[in-house]
């Protein structure tokens, strides 16, 4: 008894060591079913540096004949998979039929070095 009571509490005492949840960062683009049945595909967000910043891109493909509104928004997350705030407002872009755009998002944050896409209708 006495040590299922000494890891349970080893056990929270790791959980309060950070408010922010740790994220799997492994997958850098969700998109809703919604999005790809409208005709919208894409890739992983390609990670750059810019100007001492880093900078996420992705293109949106239209494979339909009419114009998409996509919203999306970029999350970015440190090397330990904890997310940096604050975190940037949801953006919309139509894409035009059978066309494409491009979607980027920066950040200043030193710390910055991985980030996910979420889209949505």
């Amino acid at each position: 008894m006495r040590q299922w009571l000494s890891g349970l509490l080893l056990l929270t005492l790791a959980g309060c060591s950070s408010d922010k949840p740790m994220i799997n960062t492994s997958q850098s683009l969700v998109m809703e079913s919604s999005v790809l049945s409208a005709g919208i595909i894409t890739d992983d967000p390609k990670l750059t540096e810019q100007d001492g910043q880093q900078r996420a891109m992705s293109v949106l493909y239209n494979q339909r004949e009419t114009p998409v509104k996509v919203h999306y928004r970029f999350y970015w997350y440190d090397d330990k998979g904890l997310e940096i705030t604050p975190e940037e407002p949801a953006q919309s872009q139509i894409v035009p039929a059978h066309g494409s755009v491009e979607v980027a998002s920066q950040m200043g944050n030193p710390t910055a070095s991985k980030v996910r896409l979420y889209l949505y209708l």
